[in-house]
């Protein structure tokens, strides 16, 4: 698989929608899976963070990866979330196989904080017997150097590395020391932006060679999420400006306003949209109704960006 020529932005990382008495509703999370799929992403990372994947049963897990793979049916590679511990990982990791899954991005291991070094045997650890692509995520207490990054292109079965620290300087010497290492496998090695909104890095990831990023978006305003990746490929300045302005910033804002709302606003902001997702587990908690309110007046703010600059360019 060319990552680089399949996942191109912005990437939909669905949301796990739940019913009033806690159940996963599969019906909600077909039609959330196809709407993602008809927007024009190029990937799905399903039971991720936004997907709530500590939240899950095992059970739980194996249902949503396999309904997701049905629902998308071969349309675009599907990649499942996989963590915990590096016993659990590994146990997800073979779930995702068996569920059909094309891929998983390894999150965070559980609670325990170690050096790159350690890290790296942990990621070692997980990914030995896998069957599947693998993209490490790179966050909280999963933190890897560039010698550490480096050493990732003797794992086979990992494929790339997804950053969601936000340290641009370190994220460049990562990215430079993987493609001038005259590895065999430096060209093709992906860097994927995953920081909580990411279109706000956008321009700065790309311009140290890391031009995929994963779209919290694109779960509740998918035509938002592409019309800022097209404005960012044609080097529309302007519109890029109008949403980071109008809506990106304003999100952003809102969503460090309470830890856990790069969860809770997604899934308030699907509900907005007329998609009965249903309610977050805990330890997160849900979003303010005041809260909602303003998430509804930023989303407006945004499409009426959108419209006016369309209409400024007779579109």
């Amino acid at each position: 698989m060319d990552l680089h020529s399949v996942l191109t932005p912005p990437l939909s990382f669905p949301l796990t929608p739940f019913t009033d008495d806690d159940r996963i509703a599969l019906d909600v999370l077909a039609v959330h899976v196809e709407q993602q799929v008809a927007a024009g992403t190029t990937a799905l990372f399903i039971a991720c963070g936004t997907g709530e994947f500590t939240a899950l049963s095992r059970e739980e897990y194996r249902e949503v990866v396999t309904l997701a793979v049905k629902t998308v049916a071969g349309r675009i590679p599907v990649f499942a979330g996989v963590g915990g511990g590096p016993a659990v990982a590994r146990e997800c990791l073979a779930d995702a196989a068996d569920c059909g899954a094309d891929g998983v991005l390894l999150l965070p291991p559980y609670l325990v904080s170690s050096t790159p070094e350690g890290i790296l045997g942990h990621i070692e650890y997980v990914v030995r017997d896998s069957p599947l692509p693998v993209i490490v995520y790179q966050r909280a207490n999963a933190r890897l150097n560039p010698a550490t990054a480096l050493a990732l292109l003797d794992l086979p079965q990992v494929v790339g590395l997804k950053d969601g620290l936000g340290d641009v300087e370190q994220m460049q010497r990562i990215v430079a020391t993987v493609r001038t290492s005259g590895h065999p496998r430096a060209a093709t090695f992906y860097f994927l932006n995953g920081l909580p909104t990411a279109e706000l890095s956008a321009r700065a990831y790309r311009a140290i060679g890391v031009g995929s990023y994963s779209s919290a978006v694109h779960a509740f305003a998918p035509d938002l999420a592409h019309a800022f990746a097209r404005a960012l490929d044609s080097g529309d300045d302007a519109l890029v400006d109008a949403l980071l302005a109008a809506f990106l910033l304003p999100l952003a804002d809102l969503r460090d306003t309470v830890a856990g709302y790069a969860v809770s606003l997604v899934k308030a902001g699907a509900r907005l949209e007329g998609l009965a997702v249903g309610p977050v587990r805990p330890p997160l908690v849900e979003a303010k109704p005041e809260h909602v309110e303003e998430l509804a007046r930023i989303i407006a703010a945004g499409r009426a960006a959108l419209a006016a600059h369309r209409e400024e360019r007779g579109q």
